[in-house]
């Protein structure tokens, strides 16, 4: 059945995210972690980080923990996804902060 949506494939990444998050038995810090450990290997781009931010900070999760994640992975994906993703994160948490801070100017 077609989709009458103007966002197909973001509604479709959404829903297979939820269906996952439904499906998994992790614990909702554990399932954000391993996310994050997948997305360093395949080597993702910031906005597949970005994705996780909200998530991450609605179970207080902190800086220390997701680099214990990428020390914790980086002698199987090895030093180019470790450094990559460290990159990326770094440019997904910027976004984040332009962002928050642009709708605290439009509410000021």
């Amino acid at each position: 059945m077609p989709t009458t949506s103007e966002t197909p494939v973001l509604d479709t990444l959404m829903a297979m995210t939820a269906d996952s998050i439904e499906r998994c038995g992790l614990a909702p810090d554990m399932l954000i972690l391993t996310r994050i450990a997948a997305l360093a290997a395949m080597d993702a781009p910031a906005v597949s980080y970005l994705a996780h931010l909200e998530p991450a900070m609605r179970e207080h999760m902190t800086a220390s923990q997701l680099q214990d994640v990428l020390v914790a992975i980086a002698p199987i994906v090895g030093t180019a996804r470790v450094m990559s993703a460290a990159t990326h994160i770094t440019e997904a948490l910027g976004f984040a902060i332009a962002v928050a801070e642009a709708e605290v100017e439009n509410q000021g």
